[in-house]
């Protein structure tokens, strides 16, 4: 996998770690690359502990939730980033999109991970996944040569939302997680603004660890991460 490039966009900056952090440890175990861009802080809707300050300010609640990402992704050994383009509502202009596309074509990412298409509770989710599909086809452009810089054509798939079976996930990848769990929970007790959610994924992990013991047979997997790929994927052989 060394010189394995992977992008993980969320909307909120600690969007990757509840759902993508294992994967992403993983993938830099393993001698690949890892970048995570939140599109926004979440810094009006998701920072509810930080809120009950009565003297906190919208750019400190920024810096802290920059702060926790930046430490978070580093615990899985990825680098962080942030658009800051605001949250509930984030709006994504073209040429927030552009300069998403911009991003895709120079990282060239081989895996881009991303929020489903569909979220009944969460409005940013779906702007994200939005914005993330668009770019990324942009970045590859027609699939022949073009007027302007293309990148190959990267594996999608999304990653589990908080309530799958309500946004229309349907799990096709499981990654073990096992070895790298200890990195994820590093990653999640950073984001000290969302600690509440540490709990429940931890017990995702495991839910989903006995289902991919059950599909796989493989007594070692004790934790695991859920994900849909939206692209077929190409294989020599079955």
């Amino acid at each position: 996998m060394t010189g394995r490039r992977m992008l993980v966009v969320g909307a909120h900056s600690a969007d990757f770690v509840w759902r993508a952090a294992g994967a992403v440890a993983t993938h830099t175990a393993a001698g690949g690359e890892a970048l995570v861009l939140a599109l926004s802080y979440g810094e009006r809707g998701e920072s509810g502990e930080l809120w009950k300050d009565p003297d906190q300010t919208i750019e400190n609640v920024k810096r802290i939730r920059h702060e926790e990402a930046r430490r978070a992704a580093a615990a899985v050994g990825a680098s962080f980033e942030a658009f800051d383009l605001g949250d509930y509502p984030l709006r994504i202009r073209d040429e927030d999109v552009d300069r998403l596309a911009g991003l895709m074509r120079e990282y060239a990412p081989h895996v881009v991970l991303t929020h489903p298409d569909r979220d009944p509770f969460n409005p940013d989710h779906p702007v994200a996944h939005a914005a993330v599909a668009t770019a990324r086809q942009l970045t590859a452009g027609a699939g022949v040569a073009s007027g302007f810089k293309t990148a190959p054509p990267s594996e999608f798939l999304v990653f589990e939302p908080h309530q799958p079976e309500l946004c229309g996930f349907t799990p096709t990848v499981f990654v073990d997680i096992t070895e790298v769990m200890p990195a994820k929970q590093e990653a999640m007790a950073a984001m000290g603004a969302q600690g509440y959610l540490r709990d429940y994924y931890t017990q995702r992990a495991e839910q989903r660890g006995n289902h991919a013991r059950r599909v796989s047979g493989n007594a070692a997997i004790r934790e695991a991460e859920a994900f849909q790929r939206l692209i077929p994927n190409v294989v020599g052989r079955l």
